[in-house]
């Protein structure tokens, strides 16, 4: 990978930037147990990364759902929408956005999603829509993923040669489409079976956290402390305990509540693959 030159990056959203999936989780059981359903794990999987006109059409029929895709579309929609506000940045995913970003890397957001609800997830995030050039939504391409269309498309409008874009996506619909584009692709799986990942992606990764930029001709970290790369900040609360002794009896026992900051360091990207937590 050492001799790729890549000028342009192409993300998808859900589930590769943004973790909407644990955010909206449950959903889809309240919605139909209103009318006496459960959600099949096996069809819903396969739905991952598919384009939601699409998906609801497949829903109604699924579970013999007594209204139109539309009306479906138009009755969970909201219940989505009232979630999206919680979707957190997957790890890893700030740090590289405004890394590339800052250092001039036209970047692009190619997603099933339609373009407002795209625009609606990522303006909960600080910053991301201004680093964004591009914002493509499924409903703007004749053919959605799997189909190359919305990479081809969003390439065209980043003016930037197919070849020369990375496409990091997290789901196979999504790495079809970006192979299939002619794209170099990251992948960075949702789900743990792997195996059909690594037969069309360039590149597999756990996270975000991962990355390396310059293994892509693109500008490396400065950040790295001694062999570490930070992250984001976790808080955390935590509990002492006290004990007084004199004369080998317990006078009091003081319990203290206390917030506690912890700074998370990936040791992956040069020495282990492992998580180290240092106080901050």
């Amino acid at each position: 990978m050492a001799s790729l030159k890549i000028s342009a990056v192409i993300f998808d959203l859900d589930g590769t930037l943004l973790d909407t999936e644990r955010a909206t989780r449950g959903i889809m059981a309240e919605f139909l147990a209103r009318y006496g359903k459960e959600p099949d794990a096996e069809k819903e999987e396969k739905r991952l990364g598919k384009m939601h006109k699409e998906s609801a059409a497949d829903i109604v029929v699924d579970y013999d759902l007594p209204f139109t895709a539309d009306e479906y579309s138009a009755a969970i929609m909201p219940m989505y929408q009232q979630r999206w506000p919680q979707a957190k940045a997957l790890p890893g995913v700030s740090r590289l956005v405004n890394h590339l970003h800052r250092h001039g890397v036209p970047l692009a957001l190619a997603s099933n999603s339609m373009k407002q609800h795209i625009e609606l997830k990522i303006s909960h995030q600080h910053g991301w829509k201004e680093c964004f050039s591009v914002i493509l939504g499924g409903n703007e391409v004749k053919n959605g993923k799997p189909a190359p269309d919305i990479f081809l498309e969003a390439s065209k409008r980043l003016g930037v040669d197919i070849s020369e874009c990375l496409v990091i996506e997290d789901s196979l619909v999504g790495v079809r489409a970006a192979k299939a584009s002619g794209a170099k692709v990251v992948a960075v799986p949702s789900l743990q079976c792997q195996e059909e990942y690594q037969e069309l992606a360039n590149c597999v990764l756990n996270s975000l956290i991962e990355f390396r930029p310059e293994l892509w001709g693109l500008p490396s970290f400065e950040d790295w402390v001694q062999s570490a790369l930070p992250i984001d900040p976790l808080y955390m609360s935590g509990m002492i305990s006290k004990a007084f002794q004199q004369d080998g009896f317990t006078e009091a026992i003081h319990i203290y509540l206390f917030p506690i900051k912890f700074r998370v360091y990936s040791l992956v990207g040069r020495r282990s693959k492992q998580l180290g937590l240092l106080r901050w």
